[in-house]
């Protein structure tokens, strides 16, 4: 469970440069959360945005006291600002929701009663339509969740993203792995706690642009297969014996030849032979590099992200600091609500 007298729900929305779709994400959420008489909070972690995100979020916390902003003091990327809200939230279920709206905040409630019903610890958000996709973006998706399926297992629902609910108990067990850089949409999985599935349709992004362009979505590609398995280390294996097969059957040719008794310059066969076997050596020293480069920042430890201000344990900027030094993050959440 969460925190003593802390709210039934938490719902941790990472943003990244979104004034443009603040308000209409508020317009949305509040009226669902209000509905369901529990006691909550959302808990936006600002990811170090260049626009007027932060500003827009102290003002709204004026009128809606379930709201908290956590803001870091760099960008430091999606999955590092969702650790970020998960592991400081206070909830006894914690709701994983992206700012754009292409998740749809009304599922909340029916994933909290799935969640309660057949006493779940996760609840997937599957997208059952992604008809306001790209063609190319659709079949990417179709193809990571497949690669995905079989490093993670069946386990792992296909077309689901980060929209998921989580019990209390698995975000401490997600708080207790020692990944420097989680990627939850094989994690939650991994981990193998009684789960559930509530469908939805994917909508368009209701404003502002994409924060996962193709370069983002690559790298999210490999850290989630870096991360869960040796199998590109052993890419260099089959590459390695394709090479060794292919310089054979050259060297079974040459000798032919030679027999043959014809002698022609050997300069064409060389050169190939040496791009190729140049080209397999340093992609298998680039695997090499990527794995060392995971261990050498496993072995530093240093932080993904830094909290600059917490509205749930800092005070607002130009308010007076709280001076009762017995208030911890829990109960000035509870005075805020």
């Amino acid at each position: 469970m969460g925190k003593a007298g802390g709210p039934t729900l938490s719902v941790v929305i990472p943003m990244y440069n979104e004034e443009a779709v603040l308000p209409l994400l508020v317009e949305r959420l509040r009226p669902v959360l209000d509905g369901m008489g529990e006691p909550y909070e959302v808990v936006a972690v600002d990811d170090g945005s260049r626009d007027a995100t932060p500003q827009l979020l102290l003002v709204l916390r004026r009128t809606w006291p379930e709201l908290r902003l956590i803001r870091l003091r760099r960008n430091s990327g999606h999955q590092a600002a969702l650790t970020a809200g998960l592991q400081r939230s206070f909830g006894a279920y914690v709701v994983s929701l992206d700012a754009d709206l292409q998740d749809p905040p009304e599922t909340i409630p029916e994933m909290l009663a799935l969640a309660r019903d057949e006493e779940l610890d996760i609840v997937y958000g599957v997208r059952s339509d992604r008809s306001t996709d790209t063609f190319f973006k659709r079949r990417t998706a179709g193809l990571y969740y497949r690669l995905m399926r079989r490093v993670v297992g069946d386990r792992m629902p296909s077309h689901a993203g980060d929209f998921r609910l989580l019990s209390r108990a698995t975000v401490d067990a997600l708080r207790q792995l020692p990944e420097t850089t989680p990627v939850y949409r094989l994690l939650v999985p991994w981990i193998g706690f009684p789960s559930g599935e509530v469908t939805y349709v994917r909508e368009e992004r209701a404003a502002g642009t994409t924060k996962y362009p193709l370069t983002k979505m690559l790298r999210l590609a490999f850290d989630s297969i870096a991360s869960f398995s040796a199998a590109p280390l052993r890419i260099a294996t089959v590459l390695g014996g394709i090479g060794f097969g292919v310089c054979a059957l050259m060297l079974v040719t040459a000798f032919v030849v030679y027999l043959a008794g014809y002698t022609v310059p050997g300069w064409t066969s060389l050169y190939v032979a040496t791009l190729f076997v140049g080209a397999v050596q340093l992609f298998c020293l680039g695997l090499l590099g990527e794995y060392l480069g995971r261990i050498y920042a496993a072995v530093q430890n240093r932080p993904t992200y830094f909290i600059g201000y917490d509205s749930a344990t800092d005070p607002e900027p130009g308010r007076p600091q709280d001076t009762d030094p017995g208030k911890d993050a829990a109960s000035r959440a509870n005075a805020l609500r």
